[in-house]
């Protein structure tokens, strides 16, 4: 997806009659949403510097000029993009990374960040250069037009307002070095310098051609962490972190560095939403840890992951023992009394419980069990994902227990959005349908395959027919059926009956714990424990009568659970004492439940909903093109109050 497109000569002509910034508000508005006054005071200044850099009759009229272009599976935009033909054979593309700074410092211990003044705050951020780079390699690595057509990719920053210093420059740092080989840094003074890079990657027009063959180019299949672990431990670079990822990767992997030298305890604490890279970022973390010949471990509560990541490993050439060492459930740090391991990286940290064992009877708190063990410990967390009553992590429970350990304590968050297709709209917009946290403006675009059924073998079939592409899709169900223990092994065992549409299908077969890449497993229905920190390509999702549209609104109703699941065991007793406790502790953990299982599809997510009157909601909640052009107008009238995001 990009917000403009045209010629040089039409993008020209748009600058000089004063319309290119109505042109691309307009456009950005329609297909993503409100553009905040920051957005547009970026595009009128950075524009008219791009108009400079284009003004010369060597760079020909009929090349493409793209303006916001979406980086493929991710959040992230590319500012500008000018295509052509380096020769006649040759088509080739110049990614422009637009910045308003106008001073940095350099942090040579994180390699490809800075820290600049943005928002209101000195932040870290990733390297101009280094962010052209990475979005660079994005294209490479998944576009299949720029690979077939052999489309050579020339990325750059442009600073237009920084001014370099004489002898040392922060920007120009040695540590960047590399980054400023890949994508060169222009600044203040350099328009000739920066048309001249343009001229020697461009030389002819190709009307449009090139950014037609990558925009339309088919994207390969996005990389999943599961499968990419094996080469990943081998040393092999398989995920290129951008934006924040990029910045949260290197502070933690600084801060493990600094805990071994120094001995002093330190915690990071990692907030992130769906598809923030959170479980990327801890594997990622966890190799370079090792390869530094640090002793760490990768922690989850959830099974499902650490079954999957063993499985691959050891269909590698990896131990058993090895293997063992690296992935650990919190319940083994309770009995911990070996010498501070150097890292413990904890995924889906929101999952931990307060006490570990069967009957929670064992140690006495597994946060505080993991400070303890460790000299540096990071959480990743989402507070909007914990799915079970006994789930007690929390920012805030993390935070009070680290302090009192004495250590130290950082925080950060994940907000670009690398599931789901890269889109933030339809996360938003799944928070305000399922009553989580209402968005003050309508989105206006999921951006998202999503889809409802009303026949669940409809539904069954649809991601049946993207599963047999590569083994990468699956269906899940709230726990509303039963999963009767004398049948667990049995795949002739139907618990997920639904006479009136002719529907039955298995729970995950008890035999193996890693059903989400197991062949076959396609015909059974899997559940928010099989699921949760995993993702796949498409999910289908069967919701059941314990979520429920009546009276105008969603309800929960944890009656309808399943009595065998557990993620709610022990709310009927505290319903007798404490009623309005549980009814809030039941309503949260369901509506979390279905949020954690409608984002588990990368490319789309297909829904079945048990109650009609749902069913009809969420078809009417989805964006129209009526209401996009309905937000449009409102927009531009100024009814909707301005926004504060972050900008560049």
């Amino acid at each position: 997806m990009l917000v403009y497109q045209a010629t040089k000569t039409k993008f020209m002509d748009d600058v000089d009659r004063d319309v290119i910034v109505d042109e691309v508000t307009r456009s950005f508005e329609r297909l993503l949403h409100r553009a905040n006054p920051r957005e547009v005071t970026s595009w009128k200044n950075s524009l008219e510097y791009m108009y400079k850099v284009l003004n010369t009759a060597d760079i020909p009229g009929g090349c493409g000029v793209a303006i916001e272009f979406q980086v493929p599976y991710t959040s992230s935009r590319i500012d500008f993009l000018l295509t052509g033909r380096s020769t006649l054979e040759h088509d080739a593309a110049v990614i422009i990374e637009l910045k308003q700074w106008d001073a940095i410092e350099a942090l040579p211990l994180k390699d490809g960040v800075v820290r600049t003044w943005l928002a209101g705050a000195h932040r870290d951020v990733p390297h101009p250069s280094y962010q052209a780079w990475s979005y660079a390699r994005m294209i490479e690595d998944y576009n299949e037009g720029v690979r077939d057509a052999h489309i050579e990719l020339r990325p750059c920053a442009y600073l237009h307002n920084y001014e370099v210093s004489e002898g040392y420059d922060p920007l120009l740092d040695p540590a960047y070095l590399d980054y400023l080989e890949k994508a060169p840094a222009f600044c203040s003074g350099d328009v000739l310098k920066l048309r001249d890079f343009i001229c020697k990657s461009i030389k002819q027009a190709d009307d449009g051609k090139v950014l037609y063959a990558i925009e339309s180019g088919r994207l390969r299949p996005s990389k999943s962490l599961q499968d990419a672990l094996t080469s990943m431990l081998k040393g092999n670079e398989e995920f290129v972190m951008i934006d924040d990822q990029k910045v949260v990767f290197e502070t933690a992997l600084q801060l493990a560095r600094e805990a071994r030298v120094t001995g002093e305890k330190c915690v990071f604490i990692v907030r992130g939403g769906p598809g923030t890279g959170k479980s990327v970022i801890a594997i990622n973390l966890l190799v370079r840890l090792t390869a530094e010949d640090m002793v760490g471990q990768y922690v989850s509560k959830n099974s499902a992951p650490r079954n999957v990541y063993s499985k691959k490993l050891l269909a590698g050439d990896r131990s058993r023992a090895y293997i063992s060492g690296l992935f650990r459930g919190p319940g083994t740090f309770y009995e911990y009394t070996g010498a501070p391991l150097d890292a413990i990286v904890v995924d889906e940290a929101h999952r931990l419980n307060e006490r570990s064992g069967l009957f929670g009877n064992l140690g006495e708190n597994q946060i505080k069990e993991i400070v303890a063990a460790a000299r540096f410990a990071v959480f990743f967390i989402d507070d909007a994902q914990r799915v079970t009553i006994k789930d007690a992590g929390s920012v805030d429970g993390i935070r009070a227990i680290a302090l009192t350990a004495g250590a130290k304590v950082v925080e950060d968050e994940l907000l670009s959005q690398f599931r789901c297709n890269g889109s933030n709209g339809y996360l938003d917009w799944l928070d305000d349908v399922l009553g989580i946290k209402p968005v003050e403006e309508p989105v206006i675009d999921l951006d998202y395959d999503f889809r409802v059924f009303d026949d669940p073998n409809e539904l069954f079939a649809a991601v049946a027919r993207k599963n047999a592409a590569n083994n990468r899709s699956r269906v899940v169900a709230g726990y509303c059926w039963e999963w009767p223990t004398g049948s667990r092994g049995n795949p002739s065992a139907h618990d997920i009956v639904l006479p009136e549409w002719a529907f039955s299908r298995s729970w995950n077969l008890d035999a193996t714990g890693t059903w989400a890449i197991d062949e076959g497993s396609i015909q059974e229905v899997g559940c928010v424990h099989t699921a949760q920190g995993l993702e796949f390509d498409y999910v289908g999702v069967i919701v059941g009568d314990d979520l429920r549209f009546e009276h105008g609104q969603i309800v929960t109703d944890y009656t309808k659970r399943a009595k065998s699941d557990a993620s709610l065991k022990g709310i009927k007793s505290l319903a007798k004492t404490d009623p309005e406790r549980a009814r809030r502790i039941a309503d949260e953990v369901i509506r979390n439940t279905y949020r954690v299982l409608m984002t588990r599809g990368m490319k789309g997510c297909y829904v079945f909903c048990t109650d009609r009157a749902l069913s009809e909601y969420l078809k009417t909640k989805m964006p129209t093109p009526a209401s996009r052009a309905e937000y449009t107008a409102r927009s531009h009238s100024g009814s909707i109050a301005a926004e504060d995001p972050l900008g560049d």
